[in-house]
């Protein structure tokens, strides 16, 4: 068992450094406009990330082991440590990257590693989701503000009780969009050890009413993981996409995380996409998305809805240049890695 906590700690390294960046995003807009309080937020991210983590994870982890298989445990580790590395560097810079563009990317330095055929449809699949991610948000964020602004010019709410409700809504939305969150980007943190680890974990019997499986207890240490970034370095990040792209309202901040956290929802929900197979509709794939891209994505989506004249193209240029950075980054410092631990350290990494 120690040799399985050794191992994993780079797992939760990385949950640590998603916690820190991408969840705290779902809470960005509303820390940022002062209608939650930080602590308040990083309270309710964390129970509904661990929430939606064990109860729903497992869809997205399948396309990430498509993409790579991998099967050794000293392998596992080494990859996870190189995407939270390249993801806790962005974090430095105060910069909302892609966990999820960082663990694909260090997935394909272990796959040119170690020789693996890269699964090119999972990966086609997956590229396909950073770039339709952050369009669909912003075009759920800009249908949103059209609908809230008609229904608020229609109903005349006196500005304390409007106040008030906008808190709640926050709240609500933040909740949806951690337990979204939980459910799809655990792969990122987790998803490489399902083939080496999961195994060695024995089925756990809560008080007779569910059972968490060896996956299940997997994602559970990555969401406590994950739950820890929030609280200790989620705030500086926060802020950036809070206010750094576009001035928020409290309203287009409620509708910034609602559109993220329906669009993270939709890429994790395998009930959902039992539903819409089973009735012939197209669905969308189980793949972990990048919240970042979802929340910028949605902001940018309010921007142009209001005319798009104060959007800080400036910021934008420097998350875009993070999120093409990092898969690349993630990839060669899981190469160099894999080949440190495997000829100076003599692990089997494949």
């Amino acid at each position: 068992m120690s040799t399985i906590i050794i191992f994993l700690s780079s797992g939760l390294f990385l949950g640590w450094s998603l916690g820190a960046n991408d969840a705290a995003n779902v809470w960005g807009t509303a820390v940022g406009t002062r209608m939650v309080s930080f602590k308040k937020a990083a309270l309710v991210a964390s129970i509904f990330i661990i929430l939606g983590a064990v109860i729903s994870g497992t869809g997205a982890s399948h396309t990430l082991g498509k993409l790579g298989a991998i099967n050794e445990l000293a392998g596992a580790f080494t990859v996870a440590l190189a995407a939270a590395l390249s993801v806790f560097w962005m974090t430095k810079a105060a910069l909302p990257v892609s966990t999820s563009q960082a663990i694909v990317g260090a997935i394909i330095g272990w796959n040119l590693f170690s020789g693996s055929v890269i699964d090119m449809k999972a990966l086609t699949k997956i590229l396909g989701t950073w770039v339709f991610s952050p369009i669909l948000s912003a075009i759920v964020a800009i249908v949103l503000y059209f609908i809230i602004s008609f229904i608020l010019k229609r109903w005349k709410v006196h500005l304390i009780r409007l106040d008030g409700m906008t808190r709640f809504a926050l709240l609500a939305a933040g909740a949806f969009g951690s337990y979204s969150l939980g459910a799809n980007n655990i792969a990122n943190v987790m998803g490489v050890f399902v083939h080496s680890a999961a195994g060695m974990f024995t089925d756990i019997s809560i008080g007779g009413l569910f059972t968490l499986n060896g996956v299940q207890q997997l994602f559970f240490i990555g969401g406590l993981a994950i739950a820890v970034g929030v609280f200790t370095y989620s705030k500086r990040v926060m802020m950036t996409v809070g206010s750094g792209i576009y001035e928020l309202s409290p309203i287009t901040a409620f509708i910034v995380v609602l559109s993220s956290s329906i669009v993270l929802f939709l890429f994790a929900s395998k009930g959902l996409k039992d539903i819409l197979v089973s009735n012939n509709l197209p669905s969308f794939p189980l793949v972990p998305v990048s919240s970042s891209q979802s929340i910028v994505g949605a902001v940018i989506g309010i921007g142009i809805a209001k005319g798009g004249k104060n959007l800080n193209l400036k910021v934008l240029g420097r998350i875009s240049a993070g999120w093409i950075a990092t898969p690349v980054i993630a990839a060669a410092v899981a190469f160099i890695t894999l080949f440190i631990v495997q000829n100076v350290f003599s692990q089997v990494v494949f």
